[in-house]
């Protein structure tokens, strides 16, 4: 279902976007914009950021970051919970951007909406957090793979980088999602893959000097541009968002009229390198044109994506090094778009940290095996040079760092979101009054409960119920030493005043998982947690007890 309603809301995009940009753009194609005079290509930006600044100051509710980066943070800090303003501020605001010329790309986006379908889908039914979590993947794993047509990939890159994880339960799902919105979206645009590329061969050792000289300025060319970004969105942190977005318009319109090829997402360009249309000079002005003007997009909180602009980048890399490289005297058997893949898929693995996605995409991309050695080769070496020689986390961490989170994938957090704690909490309990008398005592115990919930003047605490046993047990002798018959019936007993073990409570609701119990543990006085929900306003329903204990046996072996 998940991946039936993302699919539909990428195809709902795709559709606005690009019937909107064959209305309005000169020419065949639905990114033209190189056939605009030099004014409109100046007003387009300008416009588009007029309407953006205007939606953002009246509709954000403050949000300021949306893309890839908010989908991280919500399965970060909010257990997955997408909001419908952040749903309807994406879809019309990277809309806008796109539609506008900024150069933004179309992935980011596709992967919000489908990631806040999923959540939201889980919040009508009212799942549990971890349930949430994983409907989130299989949203992002639709997104990629309604936009690409490439459903592993689509899979891996909500695994490796959105979930972080590679389990049997969260695999069946996300790929049955990616699956559903890939035959959905070809459903609408047909199966043709999004690029078309020439036929490869088995990489000789020449050319795989040639991929391992590309990874390396790939790997530099990515921690270039992330520490671009980076610096904008730091220099443009003080101005309000909206002051922001104009300013993104004003910018991109001055990119636009010189080098017009790096409006709106590109890959018509993209199409071109990987046909080896374009020459090295102008290769060149269109690598630096696009990485400037999408580090001043992004940088300035445009809601667009970061996917398309770093596969814009990564082809024209490619290509510029294969030109460079036959002009050396270089013998490369292959042709100019075998090095401009190469060239996107490291490219992608060095921003994005993400060299599986980036491999599995290079290979659906072309349907052809002979990519796969020098793939691997090239995002790895490009990976490393960004992040350990460089220095350079993903764009997505650095984004959400640059908000100031502290973002860190930790393996025990990880284990705990996974599981909710309905699954392990002990249900075997029994709400009592502080004073019950003997007669009431046996009743409850012949119940078998663990623990009691007793309701005191001042809160609720839990008692194992072992202690009330202990305490029967004690008065029964007390009643054989005095030589009376039996025990009184009625006698009162106060469960606050006999020795037992009482538990100070913190109440968490049915749909939390295991990572929430542990952050209230570590954030209250709280010994045990009560497990509720509410059935009417005001009233709730207590389901279990959850201790620290039972969460420790729940990821440990």
């Amino acid at each position: 279902m998940t991946g039936l309603l993302a699919g539909g809301v990428i195809v709902l995009f795709r559709l606005f976007v690009e019937g909107t940009q064959d209305w309005m753009l000169p020419g065949e194609g639905a990114e033209n914009f190189e056939a605009l005079p030099g004014w409109a290509r100046l007003v387009l930006p300008l416009a588009a950021a007029v309407l953006l600044a205007l939606m953002f100051r009246w509709f954000g509710g403050g949000i300021v970051m949306l893309g890839v980066a908010r989908v991280m943070e919500r399965m970060a800090y909010h257990q997955g919970r997408c909001t419908p303003r952040a749903f309807l501020l994406q879809f019309f605001g990277a809309a806008i951007a796109i539609i506008g010329g900024h150069s933004v790309g179309r992935e980011g986006p596709h992967i919000f909406l489908g990631a806040s379908s999923g959540s939201l889908l889980g919040q009508a039914f009212a799942l549990p957090n971890n349930v949430t979590r994983t409907l989130v993947g299989c949203g992002t794993a639709a997104g990629i793979a309604a936009s690409f047509n490439t459903p592993l990939a689509g899979v891996v890159f909500a695994l490796e980088v959105v979930m972080m994880e590679y389990s049997v339960a969260s695999f069946i799902p996300v790929i049955l999602a990616a699956v559903s919105a890939t035959t959905l979206s070809n459903q609408v645009f047909g199966d043709h893959p999004a690029f078309i590329v020439p036929s490869m061969q088995n990489a000789s050792v020449t050319e795989l000097g040639l991929v391992l000289m590309l990874a390396l300025l790939a790997g530099a060319c990515a921690a270039a541009f992330v520490h671009s970004v980076q610096g904008v969105g730091r220099r443009a942190k003080p101005l309000a968002l909206h002051w922001r977005m104009l300013l993104a318009g004003l910018l991109m319109g001055g990119c636009a009229i010189l080098v017009p090829q790096v409006m709106g997402i590109g890959y018509d360009t993209v199409g071109l390198a990987l046909n080896g249309s374009i020459g090295i000079g102008l290769l060149l002005l269109l690598l630096a044109g696009k990485m400037l003007a999408t580090s001043l997009c992004i940088g300035l909180g445009v809601p667009g994506g970061m996917i398309g602009p770093v596969l814009f980048i990564g082809a024209m890399l490619g290509a510029l090094v294969a030109e460079i490289g036959t002009g050396l005297g270089f013998d490369a058997a292959n042709p100019v778009g075998f090095f401009a893949l190469v060239g996107m898929g490291a490219m992608m693995s060095a921003s994005l940290q993400a060299p599986l996605a980036a491999l599995t995409a290079m290979l659906e991309l072309t349907d052809q095996p002979e990519v796969i050695l020098p793939g691997m080769l090239a995002v790895v070496i490009a990976g490393i040079t960004s992040k350990e020689v460089f220095g350079k986390d993903s764009l997505f961490v650095s984004m959400l760092r640059a908000n100031g989170l502290d973002y860190a994938a930790s393996p025990i957090h990880q284990a705990l979101r996974r599981i909710g704690v309905a699954s392990i909490m002990q249900r075997a309990f029994v709400r009592v009054d502080r004073e019950i008398d003997v007669a009431r005592a046996k009743a409850v115990l012949e119940a078998n409960p663990v623990y009691l919930l007793v309701d005191a003047a001042d809160g609720q605490l839990a008692m194992p119920a072992a202690d009330l046993s202990r305490h029967l047990a004690t008065l029964e002798g007390e009643r054989q030493e005095d030589g009376r018959a039996d025990a009184e019936a009625h006698t009162k007993i106060d469960l606050l005043a006999i020795p037992a073990q009482r538990l100070q409570l913190e109440t968490i609701e049915l749909q939390a998982n295991l990572q929430e119990a542990w952050t209230l543990f570590e954030n209250s006085a709280a010994e045990a947690l009560i497990v509720r929900r509410m059935t009417a306003p005001g009233i709730y329903r207590y389901y279990g007890i959850l201790t620290p204990e039972m969460l420790e046996k729940s990821y440990r072996p």
